[in-house]
Parts: C-alpha cells; sequence; structure tokens
C-alpha cells in the first residue's frame, strides 16, 4: 500500500507539471532549430560500471521511486518532465510493483530509466540545446563535463540517491535564488486575478486620483506579488497606496517608475505567474551553458536589462566591482549580438570608421542633402592607400557609395565613439565605447545603438580595466581621453567580455527583477526546445 500511495503522489505531481507547461504562453517567432545537446551511452566509449537493477525480486526499489519523482518533478528545475517520459515510466513501474516485472520487461525498464535519469542530470547541468541554436557564440574555455552516469552509479553504490540528486543541482551563480523564486509563482498557479484581463484604460494613462473599474484587479495582481498588503481593499480611485505600489512593480519590471500606468504597464500587470514562470525556466536553460567568470576578471553586459556590470575573482569568491547602464543596439533592426570575447585593447580619443552600412544608409544621404554636415562633425575621407582627404566632394561620396573609399570621424566632441574605445576583436565589430549624448541613459528602455555598446562611466571602466597596469591612474586616463589624438594600448591581460541576454535578474536582497524581451530571444528559445523535444 505504501508504495501505491507514493506512485500516486507522483502521478498527481506529473499531472500538475504538465499543467504549468500548457500553461505558458505560444511563442510565434519560427527559430533555427538544432538537436538536444546531450551525451547519449554509444557516445562514451570508456568502460562504465554496471547500474545497479532499479528492481529486487521482481518489484521497483526504494531508489526507483525517488528517480521517478525526480524525473516527475523536472519542472521545479525549468525542464519538463515529459522529455524524460516520466508518465509513462510511473505507470509502467506502478505495474510492476502491484503484479510484479518478467525478466525482459524489467531488463528494457532497468535500461529506460537509467537512460532517463541520466539525461536529465545533464540537461539540468548543461541544457538541453546548444548556444549555437540561437546564433550565441561562447568561446570559453572547455570546462570538465558532468558525468551523470556514475554520478548516479556511486549514489546507489552507497545508498545515498535522495542526496546525490540534490547535489547535482548546478552550482551557477543566480541558478538557485531564480529557481526559488520560480517555484514561487508555481505555487500561484491559476491565481483567479489572472482569469480576466485588465479592462482598457479611458485615457493614455492611469495618474493618481483617477477612477479605473480595473482597479480592484490591478490591487489583486499587486497583492499577489507582494507590492501590496494581501488584504488591502482599493477605494474608488488610484491613490497614494496603490501609486507607490506600481512604482515598485514598475521598478522591478524593466519600466519607467512613475507610477503612471500606461499600455506597457497594463502588458506587464497582463503577464500571469504561469507564464512568468515559463520565463523563469528559459533563464535557468540559458544559464547552463553561459560560460562562468573563469579568469581573475570579467565584463558580463545583459543586454535586455541594459546593464553592464564588472567582476572580480578573489580567494574563489566572486565580486562585483562596477555596475552601470548602458545602451545596446536597436531592437529592430540593428541588433546587439550575444556573444564572448577578450577584451585586449582601449583607444583613447578614437576615430570613428563608419560602417558601410551606416555610411550609405545614413551618412552619405545626409551629407548630399547638408554638406556642411560634413565639417561640422569632423568627417574625412580614407582613400585605398591611406591618404586622408578633408574636402566633401561628389567624387569622394561616389567611392565611398562604391566601397572604394571609408569615410571616418575624426577624434573630438562630435565623435560618435565619444573619447574612449574598448576593443575585444571579434567578426562583428562590435566593441563598447563612450557617447556625446549621455541623455539618453536616463530612459528606462535604451536600444538605440547601431549595435555596439555605449557605456554610462568609461573612465571607471578604464580604471577597473586598467587596474594591473597601475601607471595609468585616473588623471593619466582622462588626459589621454581629451588629448584629441588617438592612441591605442594593448593591454597586459585580456579581460573576457561577455555580452548574454537574461530576461530574469534577482537582485536588491533577492528581489525578482523581469525585462521585456526585446530581441524576442526568449520566444526562440521557447520555441527551439519544443521543436527539439523527442517524439
Amino acid at each position: 500500500m505504501k508504495k501505491t500511495r507514493s506512485i500516486a503522489s507522483l502521478l498527481s505531481s506529473l499531472i500538475t507539471a504538465c499543467l504549468l507547461c500548457a500553461l505558458a504562453p505560444a511563442m510565434a517567432q519560427s527559430p533555427a532549430t538544432a538537436p538536444i545537446r546531450q551525451e547519449s551511452v554509444v557516445e562514451i566509449s570508456a568502460p562504465r560500471p554496471a547500474m545497479p537493477s532499479w528492481f529486487v525480486d521482481a518489484r521497483p526499489t526504494d531508489d526507483a521511486w525517488v528517480a521517478l519523482d525526480a524525473l516527475a518533478n523536472a519542472a521545479s528545475q525549468g525542464l519538463n518532465s515529459q522529455d524524460y517520459r516520466a508518465q509513462a515510466l510511473a505507470a509502467a513501474f506502478q505495474q510492476a510493483a502491484q503484479t510484479g516485472t518478467a525478466s525482459d520487461a524489467q531488463a528494457r525498464l532497468d535500461a529506460e530509466l537509467g537512460a532517463a535519469l541520466e539525461r536529465y542530470l545533464l540537461d539540468m547541468n548543461h541544457g538541453r540545446l546548444s548556444p549555437e541554436t540561437l546564433k550565441h557564440r561562447f568561446k570559453a574555455p572547455l570546462t570538465e563535463r558532468f558525468d551523470a552516469y556514475n554520478h548516479v552509479v556511486q549514489a546507489r553504490l552507497n545508498g545515498r540517491l535522495a542526496a546525490a540528486l540534490q547535489e547535482a543541482q548546478p552550482k551557477i551563480p543566480m541558478y538557485q535564488a531564480i529557481r526559488a523564486a520560480m517555484l514561487e509563482y508555481q505555487a500561484m498557479g491559476d491565481h483567479p486575478a489572472w482569469n480576466v484581463p485588465l479592462p482598457p484604460l479611458a485615457s493614455r494613462s492611469l495618474k493618481p486620483g483617477d477612477a479605473y473599474e480595473g482597479l480592484a484587479l490591478i490591487a489583486a495582481r499587486l497583492a499577489a506579488l507582494g507590492d501590496l498588503p494581501a488584504d488591502f481593499v482599493p477605494g474608488e480611485q488610484y491613490d497614494s497606496d496603490m501609486v507607490f505600489a506600481a512604482i515598485q512593480f514598475q521598478a522591478r519590471h524593466g519600466l519607467e517608475a512613475d507610477g503612471l500606468i500606461g499600455p506597457a504597464t497594463l502588458e506587464q500587470l497582463n503577464v500571469s505567474p504561469a507564464q512568468r514562470v515559463e520565463q523563469m525556466a528559459l533563464t535557468l536553460e540559458r544559464l547552463r551553458w553561459t560560460p562562468l567568470l573563469y579568469g581573475p576578471r570579467m565584463i558580463v553586459v545583459n543586454v535586455p536589462e541594459f546593464v553592464l556590470r564588472a567582476y572580480e575573482q578573489q580567494g574563489g569568491h566572486i565580486r562585483l566591482d562596477l555596475e552601470m547602464r548602458v545602451i545596446v543596439g536597436r531592437a529592430l533592426d540593428t541588433r546587439t549580438p550575444i556573444f564572448l570575447e577578450d577584451m585586449r585593447f582601449i583607444e583613447f580619443s578614437p576615430y570613428w570608421n563608419v560602417p558601410s552600412s551606416i555610411a550609405r544608409g545614413e551618412t552619405l544621404p545626409r551629407l548630399r542633402r547638408d554638406p556642411d554636415y560634413f565639417s561640422q562633425q569632423g568627417f574625412e575621407f580614407v582613400s585605398r592607400d591611406g591618404s586622408v582627404s578633408n574636402t566633401l566632394t561628389g567624387e569622394a561620396i561616389d567611392a565611398v557609395q562604391n566601397g572604394e573609399w571609408r569615410i571616418r570621424q575624426r577624434p573630438g566632441p562630435r565623435n560618435a565613439l565619444g573619447d574612449i574605445k574598448f576593443i575585444f576583436p571579434n567578426d562583428q565589430n562590435i566593441y563598447l565605447h563612450h557617447t556625446p549624448a549621455p541623455q539618453l541613459f536616463s530612459r528606462s528602455r535604451r536600444d538605440f545603438s547601431h549595435g555596439c555598446i555605449r557605456i554610462e562611466q568609461p573612465v571607471e571602466l578604464a580604471r577597473f580595466v586598467l587596474q594591473n597596469q597601475p601607471d595609468w591612474t585616473t588623471d593619466r586616463i582622462e588626459q589621454a581621453m581629451r588629448r584629441g589624438t588617438s592612441r591605442t594600448l594593448r593591454l597586459n591581460e585580456p579581460i573576457p567580455v561577455l555580452i548574454t541576454y537574461s530576461t530574469v535578474i534577482i537582485k536588491d536582497g533577492g528581489k525578482v527583477y523581469f525585462f521585456p524581451d526585446i530581441y524576442q530571444q526568449d520566444a526562440r528559445l521557447s520555441q527551439a526546445l519544443r521543436s527539439a523535444r523527442p517524439s
């Protein structure tokens, strides 16, 4: 009877997990597809120790129920129990518990449960997909791959499978924090506050003192999310208590925290807990294949958050040294790519070599309309032999149009790169740089560039990059930036620069922050995972 009750509980967990998956939003973006990233038994050439049977006297062992329970609760790790045939295996083992198992069926179930558990552990540690599926290019040093099979064998031989499965969870920064938040949102289930959508706004935005028929529904959602007390009862108008709660909500959802509820805030308020669970599950998938800090220092740019962070590793501990706002590529047409490369140079008072696409699409048409723009912006032409011309002519414009010449902007206050450029060589010509338009950093959404990343605090970043070159003091850095003469400095030690994409972050003492999927990367990953799922 004990085993029958256990399997009934297991099946109940499976049904719950499947319902949560069904509630995730359908994403219409068509992704590139790739095989599921996993190591099968046939891919491992070295002899492997035999896996102990999951049966004793034709009945499932306690370890079998532990393994089945882990597969049934794969959703708690942001995985899908269907990928491991958890429901079918649970039914088969339940039948075996009741009637026993023939030797041939027992051998088959032994192999199937062992393979399913191995794959589950590999997926949990290394992800179900390769980052190349989404054209993410991470050139990081190879790390030792988790040996899921031997981990299970040794755990079973030592009688500690349950503990070993807990220990197998990834030791990735923020993984457990996001997982804990995901479990809280899973616990909300089908919260009644999201049973119906919020009614349309009567005007462009809901302002303090306004009446709105959806106030009670907004209050219920903010209370469920912890921005209002659980027993809060709204009045007939949008009052100060609700405004303060809305500001907190906006700050945690990548919105302008002004307390005004407009279309963008309304859209985020309409996202259900089940959809947030899916968003966090996708974030866990990305964390599994995003490179970790593998050197003494690392610079990380999170694109949808519009934030750069600089980390330092000391004595096995990772310390956040620097954080600043950034501007990234426009979501519509010039997205910043996701990749990892090593920073090797800093260029002070840089020239801006206008990319040919920008020159043909923007600069040359502007010069034809307004010839004074050439001298105002400090442009010059560079021929194939390297000679420079400061004279605007129709022939020079045609030469740039035809790809024979190029156009560049001299160092100075109008230079599009500002007064410093951080170079990590890559085939997409992406780099970090300052900007002559710092006012744009005050915007909540900051995708304004042609793909490169504009930084808010260039001197501070230069100090971090050059901290092991002590002759480069703050004064010397600032002088080189103001000099107006281009100078390129090679770093003594390359620094990894990771451009990453995470729409969920845990910070400020454990608060969960969500950011809009500006490049539709979550949508593409969700579709890719569904397409790669085995039949």
